[in-house]
């Protein structure tokens, strides 16, 4: 998805200045036929895309980086158990050999509803429908502080910085004689007790247990503590409580400290302060604590919503504009039977990204059929270490073994690209008969003054 820099590491990408030349620099030519341009390459938008192709449309899809993303396994590369690559689709190989499919590595800066234009870093373009699909980054509720010490969980670059500073301060951590800057290196604070923390504090206790001992026998993990903090009074929220409940105690058999309603009051680098005035010193404190909408310059001010969400109507018109669609995490659908809107999960934004171009198609022939938006609840999962799981069904809810069988399996089927597929599959394969995570390389070294640098504006050039 195209997200805020959110503390990535690809300061150095660069964008020509190609503004005057306009459409002539992407190099999109112009058809008879209705031009779609899509904001974003993440669920929403190539759901979109792959039901619009050989559909009598030109697509135009742009996003900041040349890849798909599939987000819900990001923390397995952030504690070494998958390669990037693993989930990561190129976006051009998923659309190649596509007639009147364009893809175009940029930032997109401004929205002109007026002209039916938008701008970008590498020039203007033109539009027929345009439909916003670029996501939320990471919500730090105003602290920008902290946004500059913590590590979010948003983006493959941030899950290789993650890595890197885990394996970084174990091999620190064995040069160091002080006790408590060795404390410091080994405990981790995790913000948030939705899926992406009680996930992430599962697979950092499987490390502990099962993986780092071997690798740093001169260390002792039992000093090793891993914090997980929840300003609510249980975990998994969107869950179910039995799910919340069960997910506290596999958390507590992985020595895991659970730590709820209280939230993470301050954070200097170091010593970690909460509201009940408990206080931990931690060199990595990892952000899963919510998101809010990446939103784009140039939209009418009565379309914004709450969490920074772009206010649709029943067939994902943005309000307010004729031919602007949004869908994913950046829509906020409200009708009187749906007044909170959607959840921001995946399955919200395939369902929408197929939902909108049946509707695009239909805009297109005349005369319009049009049909609403309508979220079919599959249910939602979690996975809490080897063997442990909770997942919540319409009608049924089960933890356990087969849980995680069932965790395992919906998330290899909807992993993009075969390759990718069977790459994860002898991955866990592995990691499960050998307790050995086998990524635990530090190719790039992560230093915490590239996070400084980064932009804070999305519609800013690096």
């Amino acid at each position: 998805m195209i997200q805020n820099y959110d503390n990535s590491t690809i300061s150095n990408m660069t964008y020509p200045d190609l503004s005057e030349l306009g459409e002539i620099a992407m190099h999109i030519p112009e058809l008879n036929i209705p031009r779609v341009v899509i904001i974003g390459g993440g669920f929403a938008g190539i759901n979109l895309a792959k039901n619009l192709i050989n559909k009598g449309m030109q697509i135009v899809m742009l996003d900041r980086y040349n890849y798909h993303t599939f987000q819900p396994l990001l923390y397995q590369v952030a504690t070494a158990g998958l390669e990037a690559g693993a989930i990561a689709g190129p976006l051009r190989k998923l659309f190649s050999e596509k007639d009147n499919f364009f893809f175009r590595l940029a930032m997109v800066e401004k929205v002109n509803p007026e002209k039916s234009t938008i701008d970008t870093s590498i020039g203007s373009l033109r539009y027929d429908y345009l439909v916003i699909a670029n996501g939320a980054k990471t919500n730090y509720f105003g602290n920008e502080k902290m946004a500059k010490l913590v590590f979010p969980m948003k983006q493959l670059p941030q899950a290789l910085d993650l890595r890197s500073h885990i394996l970084q301060n174990f091999e620190k951590a064995t040069l160091v004689k002080d006790y408590e800057e060795k404390q410091s290196l080994m405990d981790y604070v995790i913000v948030g007790g939705g899926p992406t923390g009680v996930e992430l504090a599962g697979a950092l206790g499987e490390l502990k247990l099962h993986v780092l001992p071997t690798d740093y026998p001169e260390l002792d993990f039992r000093q090793m503590d891993i914090h997980l903090v929840e300003g609510s009074d249980r975990l998994l929220n969107g869950m179910s409580k039995e799910s919340g409940d069960k997910a506290l105690e596999y958390l507590k058999k992985f020595s895991v400290d659970v730590w709820l309603d209280v939230r993470v009051e301050d954070y200097d680098g170091r010593e970690v302060t909460l509201t009940n005035g408990r206080k931990f010193v931690s060199r990595t404190v990892i952000w899963a604590a919510g998101i809010t909408g990446n939103l784009i310059q140039g939209l009418s001010p009565e379309c914004i919503t709450r969490g920074n969400r772009i206010l649709t109507d029943d067939y994902n018109k943005v309000v307010g504009h004729e031919n602007v669609f949004a869908i994913g995490d950046i829509s906020f659908v409200k009708t009187e039977l749906n007044p909170n809107g959607h959840p921001q999960v995946a399955q919200v934004a395939i369902q929408q990204g197929k939902n909108l171009a049946k509707n695009l198609m239909s805009i297109s022939k005349k005369p319009a059929n049009l049909k609403p938006f309508k979220y079919k609840d599959l249910g939602s999962m979690a996975t809490i270490g080897r063997n442990k799981a909770v997942v919540d069904l319409p009608g049924w809810k089960f933890q356990g073994f087969f849980a995680w069988l069932v965790w395992l399996l919906i998330h290899l089927l909807a992993i993009v690209g075969f390759k990718n597929k069977m790459s994860i599959l002898v991955s866990w394969l592995w990691d499960y008969f050998t307790y050995d995570k086998s990524t635990r390389l530090i190719i790039r070294p992560f230093f915490r003054e590239k996070m400084d640098n980064m932009s804070d504006s999305y519609f800013k050039k690096p």
